[in-house]
């Protein structure tokens, strides 16, 4: 249920403020009667509604009285100060990550090696995401198979999230897929990938008749490998995360003449 306290008031300023509402102009005395705030409590109480501007008083008056401003005006401004103080909250905290954005950059050693696994199309897509967001450098994503579309089609707003991002962060994109991937993809799929990326100077995409697997290569440390379901190849079943330099290294040296051999993708123009 709303109350007053969710915009920044406590129970007593709340209970005065509606009781100032209900009476007009009165007194503290009156006031604390009213609204059951002690009367030792009272002009705090007072004052801390004249910083929040919910209430005037008739200083010229013995004794003082005070009068509510309308809901409407004092709402509002109980909503301004409180967007302010989110405001402020939010560069905080934008502060404090940038500051421990430095801290705890992790530095992985040379020959260091490190996996992990994601079963399932949910899974499998949320550990993709993630590596996508963690991307410095460079991602060299290939779609050997039908499969890769899972990711490409239906996740295609994430996906497309994701890249969008790096690509602003300075990451050099490059997607190699073979023409039956393409194929496999709706019109308009590959239209939002052309609309939203294809302007970044650091992204490109490409054909190849024949390309062996479907994965991501992260900074060139780091592999993405889709494994397909063995009961159906045309199907993706999960995810390995493997950080391995050699490896990592390995998988580059295969995928650059590839690159190189391959075609630009034509999109044609939306109607």
């Amino acid at each position: 249920m709303a109350s007053l306290r969710d915009l920044g008031l406590s129970e007593y300023e709340a209970r005065a403020y509606r009781a100032l509402l209900r009476s007009g102009p009165t007194t503290a005395k009156e006031l604390s009667r009213t609204s059951e705030v002690p009367m030792g409590r009272i002009y705090d109480v007072l004052n801390g509604l004249e910083q929040h501007r919910l209430v005037r008083s008739q200083a010229a008056s013995r004794p003082k009285k005070y009068v509510a401003v309308e809901p409407d005006v004092g709402l509002d401004r109980l909503l301004e100060a409180k967007q302010r103080e989110l405001d402020e909250q939010a560069e905080q905290y934008a502060e404090t990550v940038e500051t421990l954005t430095n801290d705890l950059e992790a530095t992985a050693p040379v020959n260091g090696q490190f996996w992990t696994a994601a079963v399932g199309p949910e899974e499998t897509l949320e550990l993709l995401v993630e590596r996508i967001d963690a991307a410095d450098d460079s991602l060299h994503i290939v779609g050997g198979t039908p499969a890769a579309g899972l990711d490409l089609q239906n996740a295609s707003g994430r996906i497309v999230d994701g890249l969008e991002a790096a690509l602003a962060r300075g990451v050099d994109v490059k997607l190699l897929v073979t023409p039956a991937v393409v194929a496999n993809l709706p019109e308009e799929t590959i239209e939002t990938y052309d609309a939203r990326l294809s302007d970044h100077d650091n992204y490109a995409v490409r054909t190849r008749d024949t390309i062996e697997g479907t994965f991501t290569l992260i900074d060139g440390v780091e592999v993405c490998l889709e494994v397909p379901n063995p009961l159906d190849p045309q199907q993706a079943f999960a995810m390995i995360d493997l950080k391995d330099r050699s490896f990592a290294a390995d998988i580059g040296e295969v995928f650059q003449p590839r690159w190189e051999n391959a075609d630009p993708l034509h999109v044609p123009p939306q109607h």
